[in-house]
């Protein structure tokens, strides 16, 4: 008995770290982390090492207590301001998009599977959620500096879609199982009173969840060191309760991670970075598990029809999905392509194919082994090129600052204050003798290993280590004053413009110096406002606006969203079409000789 203990904590653990290692590999390589985990967990199982794992059953219930704690910790790291930026559109995408893709995938893997209508709805279902994890690793690993408004989108979607997924395939399992055959009115209306019903009772106990989270935190004094198991058990408890009376444990408690992290409570730096490992965590036990449940043997057979679903679902479902949705929204085409193929699948696809084996349906493993390899399809095709095409498409803008050095230190019996430690390095604007705010006024400063009061230190100098006291509420000025300089890549040295105009000159010198084609009322405005304009109220860093032979580049803006600096470029850019030129004249050419008509030939 002992020795059986000690084997599966020996192979158990090493997995663990074998996965923690492959992600050093997927940061210096920008592979997707998902893929390695997943990989890992298939050299383990019944074909690889030998390790026999089949009971669904356990395989759901893990992976749904850590999808639980990963969506905690989503919500929990989302702020209210990206929620109001990109909220609408993202969540059209989450609700409707994944109806979409839900029934124009549905209705290929029909024809092509053989499946009856409600099985293809259900892959189709198990298929339509992006996984959060994936998307957000790829960003990071690659560097890729993104538009804002493109950014918010696929955080938003990425952690809200998966309860609707959720809800159609337990839905659609539940009808399959019990041998009904609704007629399409009856099943469109159920599934619609049900969406409701189960979303509405979901976000009701996550809301109050997240404020009860608060206040127990608040109200109680609990050790430092079981404060976070504390928060971790009732997000639980959340997602739980949600679950038992009939509502979505899973928007739920991704809910009651928003409201709690938007909620400036004790402690909420420490429960960040304690969320952050935990998170960690459940995707590693999440994607070992599920690695290690599939047998790949299987997969050969259903290879072609896998291979062509997941074109179907990245190069046709997908891309109407998201048209469709933000077709009313003020995103541009570019925006628009990019995010329609940043719809990564992951872990929540191949937890819901499990669905269909647990609930004891005929196809139940040929559902699964399709998601699966439909997984795979989409971390090689998508997870590859999410870089390259953000920087075909011009999506990628120039950090606005360098890297800083900053610690947070949170003392006993300062429950909305923190001690920031900060590095001064080369080329802050601290160093450049840029004043503090009037309400952070450093408490000490170490130089050399000596510790000196304020202002015995005088002016700070390159190497200091700056303590200041401030309210947990601080502003994001304070990191901007020691962030060190950006060191523009020779590519980026023109993206801003050429020079700089300021936006609180009349737009009526742009007209009459270079023909821009303005409106008697524009005429009339500052420059900045005639961009606000345009842009119906609201910039980000980087937006551009063309104007007859120039652009305006928002160079900055400030804490309240008013442009502070523009740039002004003599030469648009435009994005480079995602075919290039020569391969779409051979892609012509190919497809003219296969309707039979004259191919020209190269000169």
């Amino acid at each position: 008995m002992d020795q059986a203990i000690y084997l599966a904590t020996l192979v158990g653990t090493a997995l663990v770290l074998a996965a923690a290692f492959s992600s050093l590999i997927a940061f210096r390589f920008g592979a997707p982390l998902l893929l390695l985990f997943l990989a890992i967990g298939l050299a383990s199982g019944q074909d690889g090492l030998g390790i026999e794992f089949d009971n669904a059953g356990i395989a759901y219930f893990v992976g749904s207590l850590a999808l639980a704690v990963i969506l905690f910790d989503s919500g929990f790291g989302t702020p209210v301001n990206v929620l109001r930026q990109a909220g609408l559109p993202a969540l059209s995408l989450a609700t409707i998009g994944v109806a979409i893709t839900t029934v124009i995938f549905g209705v290929a893997a029909h024809y092509l599977t053989g499946f009856s209508w409600l099985e293809s709805f259900l892959l189709g279902a198990a298929t339509a959620s992006t996984d959060a994890a994936a998307v957000f690793f790829l960003l990071r690993a690659g560097n890729i500096n993104l538009r804002e408004r493109v950014r918010s989108t696929l955080e938003i979607e990425s952690g809200t879609n998966d309860p609707i997924a959720i809800f159609l395939t337990l839905t659609l399992v539940e009808i399959i199982a019990i041998g009904a055959d609704p007629e399409a009115q009856v099943l469109f209306l159920d599934l619609v009173l049900g969406f409701f019903v189960t979303m509405g009772l979901g976000a009701a106990v996550g809301i109050l969840g997240g404020f009860g989270i608060v206040r127990l935190v608040e109200w109680l004094n609990l050790d430092r060191g079981l404060l976070p198991i504390f928060v971790l058990a009732l997000s639980l408890l959340v997602f739980a309760a949600a679950g038992s009376i009939g509502g979505s444990g899973f928007l739920a408690v991704y809910l009651a991670g928003l409201v709690a992290g938007n909620s400036n409570m004790r402690a909420s730096g420490a429960l960040g970075r304690f969320q952050d490992g935990i998170s960690w965590l459940g995707q590693i036990i999440m994607f070992l598990v599920l690695g290690l449940f599939a047998t790949p043997s299987q997969f050969l057979p259903l290879m072609p029809v896998a291979l062509a679903l997941g074109l179907v679902l990245m190069f046709i479902a997908r891309p109407i999905a998201v048209w469709l949705c933000l077709k009313p929204f003020s995103l541009t085409q570019t925006e628009t392509t990019f995010i329609s193929w940043v719809g990564l699948r992951g872990a929540v696809s191949i937890l819901l194919a499990l669905t269909p084996l647990i609930g004891g349906l005929e196809h139940g493993r040929t559902i699964f082994n399709i998601a699966f390899m439909i997984v795979l399809v989409s971390l090689v095709v998508q997870g590859w090129t999410v870089g390259p095409l953000a920087r075909r498409l011009g999506l990628i803008v120039p950090a606005r600052a360098g890297p800083i050095e900053k610690v947070e230190l949170e003392l006993p019996g300062s429950a909305h204050h923190e001690l920031l430690s900060y590095r001064v390095v080369p080329g802050s604007p601290v160093l450049r003798g840029e004043r503090f705010p009037r309400w952070a006024r450093p408490s000490l400063v170490v130089r050399e290993g000596r510790s000196m009061k304020f202002p015995d230190f005088g002016r700070l100098v390159a190497g200091d280590r700056v303590y200041i006291f401030v309210s947990d509420r601080y502003p994001a000025l304070l990191d901007r004053l020691f962030t060190s300089r950006v060191d523009l890549d020779p590519e980026d040295a023109e993206f801003f413009g050429a020079f700089a105009v300021d936006p609180a000159r009349p737009a009526a010198e742009l007209e009459a110096a270079y023909g821009t084609g303005l409106t008697e009322a524009e005429i009339k405005m500052t420059i900045g406002e005639l961009f606000l304009s345009r842009f119906g109220g609201h910039v980000e860093y980087a937006d551009r606006l063309t104007l007859g032979s120039i652009e305006l580049i928002v160079r900055d803006i400030d804490e309240k969203g008013r442009i502070t600096a523009i740039g002004l470029s003599f030469e648009p850019t435009r994005p480079q079409p995602l075919v290039p030129e020569r391969l779409r004249d051979r892609m012509h050419r190919v497809l003219r000789w296969l309707r039979g008509s004259p191919v020209e030939q190269d000169v």
